[in-house]
């Protein structure tokens, strides 16, 4: 056995930065406190959901690595003695910005970067207007605690994205996310939009026996442009085995730190059984390179 205690920061957000960082760190503090080597925020959670509109003044949230957020997470790493998966707003360059997730290993320092690759552009996810598509790959990101296979929320919808971080050895998928409801959606319809977001990260756990991380916000937060009623977000984050069980699942409503125990060496007694990879016919998918097959 190989086991690993991971520790997932639910929270809503607000307008103002340092108390959403605040929150962030008390979250991670908790999980410190708790026995967690590996701690995960959501996405994007120094501030509101800023994507249901698009204004260029919200490129003025975006910031450099190495910056302000890099600093205090790395620091927190380095104190704690923990690896922490964080999430930005990269400003890489004037009128160039990415949604970034950064990881720093237990001593601090930053053992990688990954950058979204999906951009949504959805109603109430306007993300093409402020993002740039990732370009560093689908590329594990190694820690003292293993290689992780960091993907951001949208990602989370494609197979391809989890498979290709399987095949570069990833030790487990993490999806930092933001994901919520129309507050007009009828019960029924948020039921169906849910149950599929929960049950698609589950099909990456077990088509690519590994255990996967999700963490997503809670809380309403308004449509600046009063052109619509917001979103709801809808927690929930969870912690799923190799096989798809659930190991440790949050509120849909509720802020909370969800610390639980996973044990890294199931992924390689799962793929004995389901030998997945072995089977694949690599030789026939040449065709998954083109859009559409017309």
């Amino acid at each position: 056995m190989k086991q690993l205690r991971v520790g997932l920061v639910q929270q809503s957000c607000g307008a103002h930065r340092e108390q959403n960082l605040a929150k962030s760190v008390a979250g991670i503090r908790d999980a410190a406190g708790r026995g967690a080597q590996l701690v995960v925020l959501q996405e994007l959670h120094a501030g509101l959901y800023f994507c249901q509109t698009e204004d260029t003044a919200c490129f003025d949230q975006a910031e450099p690595i190495p910056g302000p957020s890099t600093e205090l997470f790395a620091g927190l790493a380095r104190e704690l003695g923990l690896v922490i998966v964080t999430s930005l707003f990269e400003r890489r360059a004037p009128g160039l910005y990415h949604n970034t997730a950064v990881v720093f290993d237990r001593d601090g320092t930053l053992a990688g970067r990954y950058r979204k690759m999906h951009i949504p552009d959805d109603p109430g996810y306007y993300e093409k207007f402020y993002f740039t598509p990732g370009d560093l790959g689908f590329e594990p990101i190694a820690t003292s605690l293993g290689k992780l296979g960091v993907l951001v929320c949208w990602d989370q919808w494609y197979p391809e994205g989890a498979r290709l971080m399987a095949l570069a050895g990833a030790d487990l998928l993490i999806y930092p996310t933001a994901i919520g409801w129309d507050p007009r959606d009828t019960e029924d319809e948020r039921q169906r939009q849910r149950k599929a977001w929960l049950t698609i990260q589950r099909a990456h756990a077990v088509a690519n026996g590994l255990p996967v991380l999700s963490v997503n916000r809670v809380g309403l937060e308004p449509d600046p442009s009063g052109q619509s009623p917001g979103a709801l977000f809808w927690g929930s984050s969870f912690v799923a085995g190799p096989q798809g069980e659930w190991i440790a699942r949050a509120s849909v409503d509720t802020e909370e730190v969800l610390v639980t125990d996973i044990d890294l060496g199931r992924s390689e007694e799962v793929r004995r059984i389901w030998p997945f990879l072995r089977d694949r016919r690599i030789d026939a998918y040449q065709d998954l390179t083109r859009r559409y097959r017309d």
